[in-house]
């Protein structure tokens, strides 16, 4: 099965349909959530946008990155144990890593690394467990993991090109969670969907990782590096 197979079902009617417009919708619903805090908020921090911004706008870019793979695990509610332990550590560390490595570029490496830990965690354990508990150990372990090397290779880049280094974490990242796609599709080919649901699943995450992380980045604490 070829991997232009799956580019041309990005158009069609089934779950990877609907990959493209999830991100788009998890995208917009972001941007406007801080838009409209740094209309009324943000925007009287001093130097919001040269401390904050770059790593807001690619946290961001890194939630709408995941979502479609979340929905895609969703749609088919259960998958043999090789599929569903791939699954949950890829979601578990991608979007561990992501976020450890986002709030850990303007918080240091505690507060960043056990935000990515949280969110990798949730995220593995919630996705790992479509093929039970094998699956939920993945991404259990994968969250822990990815949310601690995220936040410490910003540390560690902190006075190396750390805003260089953020674009291709964030491409090889997004590599990777595209490949987990094709890997979906691949294993749900001429399987029978289980569930059909709204984009209300990617607005609810989407609204409540952007707030969090809003949150924790300008107001939260950080460590004495970043005072």
């Amino acid at each position: 099965m070829s991997f232009k197979e799956f580019t041309k079902e990005l158009n069609g009617d089934g779950a990877e349909g609907e990959l493209i417009k999830t991100v788009f919708v998890s995208l917009v619903v972001s941007l406007i959530t801080l838009g409209v805090i740094y209309y009324f908020r943000l925007r009287s921090i001093e130097n919001f946008i040269p401390k904050y911004g770059f790593y807001l706008f690619f946290a961001v870019l890194s939630y709408a990155a995941v979502m479609p793979a979340v929905r895609q695990v969703r749609a088919f509610k259960q998958f043999p144990c090789m599929s569903g332990m791939m699954i949950g550590m890829t979601i578990g560390m991608i979007i561990g890593f992501l976020a450890g490595f986002y709030v850990g570029a303007t918080n240091g490496m505690f507060y960043g690394g056990f935000f990515g830990v949280a969110v990798g965690m949730l995220f593995g354990i919630w996705n790992g467990k479509c093929c039970g508990v094998m699956g939920l150990m993945e991404g259990m372990m994968a969250g822990f993991m990815g949310g601690l090397m995220g936040a410490m290779t910003a540390v560690m880049m902190y006075n190396d090109n750390l805003k260089a280094a953020s674009v291709l974490v964030f491409l090889v990242c997004g590599a990777i969670l595209l490949g987990l796609n094709y890997m979906i599709y691949v294993e749900t080919k001429g399987a029978k969907r289980e569930i059909r649901e709204d984009q209300f699943f990617t607005v609810f995450w989407s609204f409540v990782l952007t707030i969090v992380t809003i949150w924790l980045m300008v107001f939260g604490p950080r460590s004495l590096l970043f005072q």
